[in-house]
């Protein structure tokens, strides 16, 4: 979510809402750190990266990340680190030498629990083999690299730094470097693509068997080079083709769907990406950063850091750019919006446990929504029927007045 959108307040269907009660248990808690610098800036990317310089600023950039998480420590209220993820941008850019000393911070600040999964984003092109044997020794354990095609006309349409063969190499590169959980950021629905060609990347995404796959459909974003300068798409009944055979080989090949765009091996979802869906808290550092953070007292705060890296660099400038509690009205639709998007849904506790508010707070918005068929009738869970997770957007349409 971004500061503007949640301008206006988001009113919930006529039922009266309870008094918000203090939270008895916090939610896990989880890092995001943003690494925002990148080779070079794809046309299709609305994320907040910047074209590198041949220096990066590795020692201010750390020195400024452990800063800004200074100033949020007073949320943490005793709880450890589950999950941290480096996401950009393309953090793979900065050294081993550099991720270490900010990892060694960040634990000298709040305790990492015994499994915590920590996570790299990483790009094929930016693939070193001594490199990523130096990570895995720091600690990060899974890897996600973005792929998004094998095809070389498809890469070269996305302004990818990297070949076919770059991508197949950078999995076996992950493997030999010690990471056994890894995942491959894949698109569909790419400039003039096939169902014949969609099918083809996935094919050759499963045989270097990551233990995660993020499969999603390209999609033209604000701000980029692609909205203004649109390519040509597949029409919509072929990337309906393309969404049903790609599920059906994923689940062929033991990728079970557990979220809109997420498949992984048993017991391999991305622990990071599932508090995100289950309206855990997490931190956000760096350059862009988005966080949210529950209290004790029931206050859900959302916060965004300064987005350009040299405002975020300039010691006269604050960190944080915004913050905005989140009201009675709005917190139905901001947990639904996130926990519908899992395929099981979560369990109904999971919403008074996390928000303060009681199920009656969208009892009617519910009510229409498990009438039209999208919302499953199941009072001990909230979860999309089958048609609702094909009509996500008009099943959250219900929960609004």
């Amino acid at each position: 979510m971004t500061p503007d959108s949640s301008a206006s307040p988001l009113i919930f269907g006529g039922a009266a809402q309870s008094p918000r009660a203090a939270l008895p248990v916090l939610p896990p808690l989880a890092l995001y750190i943003h690494i925002p610098w990148c080779v070079r800036k794809c046309p299709y990317c609305d994320f907040n990266s910047h074209t590198a310089s041949p220096v990066l600023p590795e020692e201010e950039y750390v020195d400024a990340l452990l800063a800004d998480l200074d100033q949020d420590l007073h949320a943490v209220y005793g709880r450890e680190l589950s999950s941290i993820f480096f996401g950009g941008g393309t953090p793979s850019l900065f050294s081993a030498e550099a991720l270490g000393r900010l990892l060694k911070g960040v634990e000298q600040r709040i305790p990492f629990a015994s499994d915590i999964e920590i996570t790299l984003e990483a790009n094929p092109g930016t693939f070193e083999q001594e490199k990523f044997v130096a990570y895995r020794a720091l600690g990060i354990n899974r890897l996600s690299i973005g792929i998004q095609s094998f095809q070389e006309e498809k890469l070269k349409a996305l302004g990818r730094i990297h070949n076919g063969d770059e991508a197949v190499r950078a999995a076996g590169m992950a493997r030999q470097a010690g990471f056994d959980n890894f995942n491959l950021d894949l698109m569909h629905g790419l400039p003039d693509q096939s169902l014949d060609d969609a099918l083809s990347d996935l094919r050759q995404a499963i045989a270097l068997k990551p233990t995660h796959l993020s499969w999603y459909q390209l999609t033209l974003e604000p701000n980029t080079v692609f909205w203004n300068q649109p390519p040509t798409l597949p029409e919509d009944d072929t990337l309906w083709d393309i969404q049903e055979a790609g599920q059906a080989l994923l689940a062929e090949h033991g990728y079970a769907q557990y979220e809109v765009s997420a498949y992984a091996q048993p017991g391999r979802p991305a622990r990071h990406n599932l508090n995100y869906w289950s309206f855990g808290d997490f931190i956000g550092i760096g350059a862009g950063a988005h966080g949210k953070l529950s209290h004790p007292d029931g206050r859900i705060v959302r916060t965004w850091k300064t987005r350009l890296p040299k405002d975020y660099l300039n010691p006269a400038k604050s960190f944080k750019a915004g913050e905005k509690a989140l009201t009675n009205e709005e917190l139905p639709f901001e947990f639904l919006m996130n926990a519908l998007r899992l395929t099981e849904g979560v369990e109904s506790r999971l919403y008074p446990e996390r928000t303060g508010l009681s199920l009656e707070s969208f009892a009617e918005g519910r009510r229409v929504a498990e009438q039209s068929g999208l919302l499953q009738v199941e009072p001990s869970r909230l979860a999309a029927t089958e048609r609702g997770q094909l009509f996500l957007n008009d099943l959250l349409q219900t929960f609004l007045s």
